[in-house]
């Protein structure tokens, strides 16, 4: 994953807690990329158990439970060095 994926991760999960994406369509626009890769996102972060919903009423995801996506980097020193990634849903 690149930095620009990550940030992407990040500004998608603040949109959906915000329940300010819009359409697909405007929320790939707002982010910059295509639709097909707004649901690729989406897809990755329901994988590592977000619960993204989409409202027709408000025309936005949303998360259906309280949470947000959490994108973090842990650096470990041992015998030899581990580098761990992790994404996760933080309910």
């Amino acid at each position: 994953m690149t930095t620009d994926t990550l940030e992407r991760l990040q500004r998608l999960d603040y949109l959906i807690r915000t329940k300010s994406t819009g359409t697909p369509p405007k929320l790939a626009e707002r982010l910059g990329i295509s639709e097909r890769c707004i649901y690729k996102y989406l897809n990755l972060m329901k994988d590592f158990g977000a619960p993204i919903k989409f409202s027709n009423a408000r025309q936005s995801y949303y998360y259906d439970e309280d949470g947000s996506f959490i994108v973090n980097f842990s650096f470990r020193k041992a015998a030899s060095s581990v580098v761990a990634f992790f994404l996760m849903f933080n309910a």
